[in-house]
């Protein structure tokens, strides 16, 4: 499957682009996580952040379907 991630914060930073298309199997957040933290060392921990797809906050445990969009959301701070 395909999908649209989109990066934000911290995550943006140490991947260097705020989003990319990505092909995977991965069938939850968790699991794509998973993949782009052993490709690209992102160096968070699920547990750190949150995951939305298509603009919904969802659980890692989330079912993905082809086309999603995902959003990893790191912790913000500023006013």
């Amino acid at each position: 499957m395909t999908f649209t991630v989109c990066y934000f914060g911290l995550l943006a930073e140490r991947r260097g682009l705020s989003e990319e298309s990505v092909t995977s199997s991965a069938t939850t957040p968790a699991m794509l996580y998973a993949e782009l933290e052993a490709t690209h060392a992102l160096g968070l921990a699920v547990e750190d952040f949150r995951a939305a797809v298509n603009d919904e906050f969802v659980s890692w445990n989330h079912p993905l379907a082809g086309n999603d969009t995902i959003a990893l959301l790191p912790p913000m701070s500023g006013g």
